[in-house]
């Protein structure tokens, strides 16, 4: 059981971008030339691991510094972009060497860095802090370019770097990493159990912060499958470049599936934050939901979102003070959250009544994890949520 209170750290903190047409075309060209640095990276280390020879970031840098000399056109772009590009270049292989010295399934692995495609790789410009200020409400980046910012938040903190990049569907956004800001809030007094689900996203011990399934992805599948439709109709052969009509079908599905993720990050925020700002301690399941991608409850899995909503809870919670119990899902559904007995065999999905044989507590299901989940983080279920404690059997 892991346990986290009052931490701060990094945070990423994005902004949407205007850019005028001479600025659009700066960042295009810087784009080309990292793009360039980059299919290089992978035809050096390609051929170094062919030769039995090591590719370390001190043989990169010495490549990238003998490249802008000799191509006089790579030169004219900043330096500091095609740097974090060998930078990002090193970390990818570093880890896909790691995984497969661990010996990971293929399916787990981080496949190693390959080349990028012109009309393929979204673009992707990484500054630091030696290529970018921010003056007067602007953007400032090495080169000359100069971006305004819709400023929807102010910055918490000075940023120590800023990835720009344009999504599917041609919009520019700027992520800035700024020390996270550390707002702790007034104790209440109160603990809360929380347990992961299908049916329900969250289920916890108080009936008024369940989170239910909104499913806002099944009730954009019709428009979705509509989309993808037009898709198939205009695809163009492989090897030539695609329509205009499949580029417009494209840019519908991604907006589509855009609205879906922001309603579903909205809803895990908003609940969040009441989670969070009525409890003191929070007892979370450590559930980890990729297996529910092999089972036949993978499409509702996917559209409930969990792991996104548990990131989102436990970054919340840090954010505000409130102190963070990562709990084992081990036999949560086998346990009695009143007495603690285990049962003897498995609850299979369809029974969603628990029954303990050895106090005779009967509860919901996932409502009987949640009160395991306290249990096991050293709290007392009863009185927890400033309620009155179940009554004895009999």
């Amino acid at each position: 059981m892991a346990s986290a209170a009052g931490e701060t750290g990094s945070a990423r903190y994005t902004y949407r971008l205007r850019l005028s047409s001479r600025a659009e075309a700066a960042l295009l060209a810087e784009w080309d030339r990292c793009r360039w640095v980059w299919n290089q990276c992978v035809s050096v280390s390609r051929a170094t691991y062919q030769a039995g020879e090591a590719c370390g970031p001190a043989l990169l840098d010495k490549q990238l510094t003998a490249w802008r000399a000799e191509h006089p056109w790579l030169g004219q772009g900043a330096s500091v972009p095609q740097q974090q590009t060998v930078r990002d270049f090193g970390r990818s292989r570093a880890k896909a060497i790691k995984d497969i010295k661990a010996r990971l399934p293929v399916r787990r692995r981080s496949g190693m860095p390959r080349f990028k495609k012109k009309h393929a790789a979204a673009p992707t410009l990484n500054y630091t802090r030696n290529g970018f200020r921010l003056r007067e409400g602007r953007l400032l980046l090495a080169g000359g370019i100069s971006v305004r910012v819709v400023w929807s938040r102010p910055l918490p903190a000075q940023p120590s770097s800023v990835r720009i990049y344009r999504d599917v569907l041609g919009h520019w956004y700027g992520s800035f990493v700024a020390p996270a800001p550390f707002e702790p809030l007034p104790s209440v007094g109160g603990a809360i159990g929380i347990d992961w689900g299908v049916k329900e996203i969250a289920t916890t011990t108080s009936d008024a912060h369940d989170l239910p399934h909104s499913q806002h992805g099944k009730s954009a599948a019709a428009r979705l499958a509509r989309y993808q439709r037009m898709m198939a109709r205009r695809r163009t052969p492989k090897g030539r470049l695609a329509s205009q009509g499949y580029r417009n079908a494209c840019r519908q599905a991604a907006r589509a599936y855009a609205k879906v993720a922001r309603r579903r990050q909205d809803e895990a925020r908003k609940w969040a934050k009441s989670v969070v700002r009525d409890h003191d301690v929070l007892a979370v399941e450590d559930f980890r939901p990729k297996f529910l991608t092999r089972s036949t409850m993978a499409r509702k899995a996917a559209d409930a979102a969990i792991g996104s909503a548990k990131s989102t809870l436990i970054r919340m919670a840090r954010k505000h003070g409130r102190t963070v119990h990562l709990v084992d899902p081990g036999h949560t559904t086998m346990d009695c959250g009143t007495c603690g007995a285990r049962a003897k065999h498995r609850l299979p999905l369809s029974e969603r009544t628990y029954t303990c044989t050895t106090c005779g507590a009967v509860s919901p299901r996932d409502k009987n994890s949640a009160r395991v989940m306290l249990v096991r983080a050293g709290l007392d279920p009863d009185g927890a949520d400033r309620r009155r404690p179940l009554a004895p059997p009999g």
